[in-house]
């Protein structure tokens, strides 16, 4: 058994991690609303943008943006993986790659894959499994488009010059405060909407004509999309960081009440030798 001094000195190391790991989960619970604040606040201009992307793919104009077109054949696909820059947040990024694995082994069977991360931990495990492109790193608790327009620039023009046929997109989408889910959508070609109200043929009017509107609106459907993913993983990432910290604080709270009873212990067993020790010596006398 260890002295007493020594249980003394782990209880007050774990005293002073509880301490850190407390106070990171009152920053991470606090960053958290203002993550969802964000997503609620952007989710309406998103929601918006969706429905006319929907009427306009069940609509046939005369001009039918390279977006709209399905390749023949799929040949090259790009990936876009966003994750945490930091580490703390329990199993999020690691649930993510798993999943994103799983599609990118599928994938290789019939094509080449290349990807383009945003955050530094999915930059340091997907540059393991596929070429890696681009990335953005450094991605602010507030997210500004200006950030991540790099790496989705680069995606959509790779895909207009043909050398990708295919662009998706992977992201963790909140759910609650205890659950994140990894989730996977088709970026490029845009997918076609789920249900097709509308029936004959119709159009919108455009001015000044159907290939400037469209070209300048799908490429701001995309980035909206990729915005808002990464809106979404970062009020994951707080609250799993906040989840995380609390389970360590309630461990560490475990620990130290384990360490009591044993420093208990050792003291009484130390005044019990001191005792036995001075009655041993009186009786000698």
């Amino acid at each position: 058994m260890a002295s007493a001094k020594e249980i003394r000195g782990q209880i007050k190391a774990t005293q002073n991690t509880s301490k850190i790991t407390k106070a990171m989960e009152m920053v991470a619970a606090s960053k958290m609303r203002k993550a969802q604040d964000a997503v609620a606040n952007s989710r309406a201009y998103a929601d918006g943008i969706n429905t006319v992307i929907a009427n306009l793919m069940q609509a046939h104009p005369e001009y039918k943006h390279v977006f709209l077109q399905p390749r023949d054949e799929v040949k090259r696909v790009a990936y876009i993986v966003i994750s945490s820059d930091k580490g703390l947040c329990g199993g999020l990024n690691t649930n993510l790659f798993k999943e994103t694995l799983v599609s990118i082994k599928a994938v290789q069977e019939n094509a080449e894959v290349e990807v383009l991360t945003i955050g530094r931990r999915a930059g340091l495990f997907m540059k393991r499994i596929a070429p890696l492109v681009a990335s953005a790193e450094d991605i602010s608790d507030s997210p500004h488009f200006s950030e991540i327009v790099g790496v989705v620039d680069l995606a959509i023009q790779k895909f207009v010059d043909g050398e990708y046929d295919e662009v998706r997109l992977v992201f963790n989408t909140f759910v609650n405060t205890m659950t994140q889910k990894p989730t996977e959508v088709k970026l490029l070609p845009c997918p076609e909407p789920e249900a097709k109200d509308r029936q004959g043929y119709w159009d919108y009017l455009y001015e000044p004509d159907s290939k400037m509107v469209l070209d300048g609106l799908l490429t701001r459907y995309i980035e909206a999309i990729v915005y808002q993913a990464v809106l979404d993983n970062k009020a994951c990432e707080q609250s799993a960081r906040m989840v995380a910290m609390k389970s360590a604080t309630d461990n560490a709270k475990e620990i130290i009440s384990d360490l009591q009873i044993t420093y208990n212990k050792a003291r009484q067993a130390a005044i019990t030798q001191e005792l036995a020790e001075i009655s041993a010596g009186a009786a000698a006398a």
